[in-house]
């Protein structure tokens, strides 16, 4: 492992293609990649999501991004397969360099032998049954005190749920949706809500539309708690425990919405890490 945290996603590119993780880049290759475009619209529900996603996998690992729609053509993929990991993560779109770069984590220190990962076994059932146990996972890395505003960055509706249950105001900003289940205004300002906050939760996805590095320097200068709840760069955010971000919930491929069986995702908090 490299002798200190990063302290920004360059950065920690740069320490990966330097070889300070473990092998390098170059040496290992993409067997294949793929393009998703998914949407869900649970029962009760009158939000449909809409994601695009990216993958890529080598060895044992799967690499995620989640990305805007037109950010990465499907026919990226046809290419992709068989470059070494090295080329995608300078590659000059950067859902392609933070799937490649997760890949790469991914590989050679996987989550499910992760030191401090805590697993939490998805049920088989129902995807709103699998939903609710994704959020209640996510939700158990909050520690709200009474009253804290909490930056919600990438809203999910149980969440908003779970931050007030913990008598927490949750402040929603999101740049795909207007509006929470309950009718609350949802912001477009990441400033603002950061602003204001006490705490914040953020989702992986800040990784692939470069927010990711401003919401970890704002946390770290302001002595913020962080946590991160990844699909997109599980293993990517996992390398700034501790160094920003102080407890993530790492969802790998094959995703919670991908499988009626049982599947696993890995919690993780900075003073295990």
């Amino acid at each position: 492992m490299p002798p200190s945290h990063p302290y920004s996603v360059p950065e920690l590119q740069q320490a990966v293609l330097d070889g300070a993780y473990g092998p390098l880049p170059q040496d290992l290759a993409v067997t294949s990649a793929f393009w998703l475009h998914h949407t869900t619209r649970l029962a009760g529900s009158r939000v449909t999501y809409r994601n695009s996603y990216l993958l890529m996998r080598s060895g044992d690992a799967f690499g995620a991004c989640s990305f805007e729609a037109g950010e990465v053509a499907p026919d990226f993929c046809a290419d992709a397969s068989g470059h070494t990991l090295d080329t995608l993560i300078r590659h000059e779109s950067a859902p392609v360099r933070i799937a490649a770069l997760d890949a790469y984590l991914g590989r050679v220190q996987p989550h499910r032998s992760a030191a401090g990962a805590e697993t939490v076994v998805l049920p088989t059932g129902t995807p709103e049954e699998r939903a609710q146990a994704r959020d209640a996972a996510v939700a158990g890395l909050l520690d709200i005190a009474p009253g804290a505003k909490v930056a919600l960055i990438g809203v999910v509706n149980p969440l908003v749920a779970a931050i007030r249950e913990q008598g927490g105001v949750p402040l929603p900003c999101d740049f795909n949706l207007r509006t929470t289940h309950w009718g609350d205004p949802v912001t477009d300002d990441m400033a603002q809500v950061l602003a204001e906050a006490d705490a914040v939760v953020a989702t992986g996805m800040t990784l692939s539309n470069g927010s990711f590095d401003q919401i970890v320097e704002h946390c770290r200068k302001h002595e913020l708690p962080l946590v991160v709840y990844a699909q997109s760069g599980s293993a990517v955010a996992r390398a700034f425990l501790g160094a920003g971000v102080s407890a993530l919930s790492a969802e790998p491929f094959p995703f919670s919405q991908f499988s009626a069986d049982a599947t696993a995702l890995y919690r993780y908090r900075a003073e295990q890490a």
